[in-house]
């Protein structure tokens, strides 16, 4: 096999004692390999496939392509491995003969030019293979005969990127790493978020020690016969794929699809894309929803963060870390577990319903009224952090929204209409509440809120025995009544927060943190504001103090706990 340093114009002139002479294979001198190998540019634009080197390439539709290489003796090992990426490829592997040099020590003078050119081009040759797919497929033969070898491709479906990897010496390349006897990808455990996948190791790695990582592709459309098709769907669309820029990724004969001549200025014609009336305009690209990862040698992984009662397809990929090439182990695909069915819980017109939610769960209410109503009220009392609450009528969806401390919210009520409220959890932790629902909306039962639910202490009138606080009001009369607790010094923010369960009423107070309890409201919002000093207080000691207010119904609502402390000297 013959490695050609011509340009492509000139490559079937090369077989003939034109001025070009042909170079030993890269294979046959590792170092000259290694150097060329390195030096990108030298396969560029050219229509040779190097010996022991996969080149990456690509086809326009329904344009067909044509490579070369030359096996110059007979009996010679050879691999072909075409590897399509994003669009099924037809392609065909053929062989002719070589014609004889013609020299003066030859039987007449040199036949023309053009004579000479016809005779290989005019023959078909003899077709060794074909296939037609987008399957990585491979031609092996361990005996093949001297001639000038043509890898015909052809894409008749899109645009589309291919590899190619041709060699003469398989046996001691091995580029790729080797599946093992089962190449199959098992699901050992399936649960409602995750799937754990195990995967019998690469000999590559675990006989002949080279370095092996294994990448998962996770989607939920279909599998992937190789990394190539993975990695076309990561950077393009269905509807275009950008072309490569001329002078690197494709041959100069290439323009005549864009109708300019072969001989044209690659570096002024770059941008002929923007101005020529054969250019295609690139497209936003669509959200690709396609997961890869790698992860090392390992052969277990648990892929988590998956969505219940989903269908994912998993593909496992063979990488050899100094090749930088790939092997795809035996695709599979799984449903994840559904969710657990919740039992609804049935809410009664005027009732206070409590409700527990596990950390970042969710649960069903149902409230169905006995009898016609205009409105319908929904008053929900988030006891810690917030929660989201969504209320369908009859599968339509009426409100979504995310509740802190109280909140009340009135739709319009529909004769015999039945109501789904669904509440979602926080993602911190396990969150309480308290929902009521009611056709009647002077029936109350949790004490409106201002909208500023802190308490102040004024630091100036702090003393070694009592402290003064503030805290606002709302334009209903309602009950509040203020608590101490003496804190150690240290007392924290995360012991604080854990007494911040705005649920928990006066009840659960002893007598003794009682300070007292009075009525207030003003009709002015910017005068409903009270204060109050504590007193007989220890010098020098820190205290919790709460507010709670009181609805008509009984049901109460804490206010932020405040840490307050005397003064140690007066």
């Amino acid at each position: 096999m013959l490695l050609l340093h011509c340009p492509l114009p000139l490559l079937l002139l090369l077989l003939l004692p034109l001025g070009c002479r042909p170079q030993k294979l890269p294979t046959r001198d590792e170092e000259l390999f290694q150097m060329q190998i390195r030096d990108k540019a030298f396969f560029h634009d050219s229509s040779v496939i190097p010996d022991g080197a996969e080149i990456s390439s690509y086809l326009f539709r329904d344009t067909p392509k044509r490579y070369f290489f030359v096996v110059e003796e007979d009996n010679t090992p050879l691999a072909v491995t075409v590897t399509p990426c994003d669009a099924p490829l037809e392609w065909k592997l053929s062989v002719q003969e070589l014609p004889e040099e013609a020299s003066g020590e030859g039987s007449g003078d040199p036949e023309p030019l053009e004579q000479q050119k016809q005779q290989i081009t005019n023959e078909e040759g003899t077709e060794l293979f074909s296939y037609k797919g987008n399957d990585v497929e491979y031609f092996v033969s361990s005996s093949s005969p001297s001639g000038l070898y043509q890898l015909d491709l052809l894409s008749t479906e899109k645009d589309t990127h291919f590899k190619v990897y041709a060699t003469t010496t398989p046996e001691s390349d091995q580029p790729y790493p080797e599946l093992p006897y089962d190449p199959r990808i098992d699901v050992t455990s399936l649960g409602r978020t995750t799937v754990t996948l195990a995967w019998k190791p690469s000999p590559t790695a675990s006989l002949l020690r080279q370095p092996i990582q294994y990448c998962i592709v996770i989607n939920k459309e279909h599998n992937f016969k190789s990394l190539c098709a993975v990695e076309a769907k990561l950077s393009s669309d269905d509807a275009f794929m950008m072309a490569p820029k001329p002078g690197l990724d494709f041959s100069p004969f290439d323009f005549a699809h864009f109708g300019f001549p072969a001989d044209s200025n690659s570096g002024k014609e770059r941008g002929f894309l923007k101005s020529s009336k054969f250019g295609r305009q690139a497209s936003p690209k669509p959200r690709v929803d396609l997961h890869r990862v790698c992860i090392g040698n390992k052969n277990i992984f648990t892929v988590s963060d998956l969505k219940p009662d989903t269908q994912y397809y998993f593909d496992m990929f063979a990488v050899n870390t100094n090749t930088n090439m790939s092997t795809a182990y035996v695709g599979t695909f799984a449903r994840t577990k559904e969710e657990a069915k919740q039992k609804t819980v049935e809410l009664k017109d005027g009732k206070v319903t409590d409700v527990f939610i596990k950390r970042k769960g969710a649960k069903f209410l149902r409230f169905a009224p006995v009898s016609s109503h205009q409105k319908v009220t929904f008053s929900v009392h988030s006891c810690l952090d917030a929660v989201q609450i969504q209320v369908r009528r009859d599968g339509k969806l009426l409100l979504s929204q995310s509740v802190e401390a109280v909140r009340q919210f009135q739709l319009r009520g529909k004769a015999k209409a039945k109501y789904l409220i669904r509440l979602k959890g926080s993602k911190k932790g396990a969150s309480m509440l308290k929902i009521l629902a009611t056709t009647r909306p002077n029936k109350q039962s949790f004490p409106s809120l201002p909208e500023d639910t802190r308490i102040k202490a004024f630091d100036k009138l702090r003393t070694c025995s009592s402290v003064t606080v503030a805290w606002l009001g709302t334009q209903e009369r309602n009950k509040f009544c203020i608590y101490k607790k003496e804190v150690d010094d240290n007392y924290n923010e995360e012991q604080k927060k854990r007494e911040q369960n705005q649920c928990l009423g006066p009840d659960t107070r002893k007598k003794s943190e009682k300070v007292l309890c009075k009525y207030f409201h003003s009709q002015n919002l910017q005068k409903a504001v009270t204060t109050e000093t504590i007193r007989g207080l220890q010098p020098g000691k820190s205290y919790l103090l709460d507010v709670y207010v009181i609805g008509h119904g009984g049901h109460s609502v804490k206010y932020q706990s405040k840490l307050v402390k005397t003064r140690k000297f007066c």
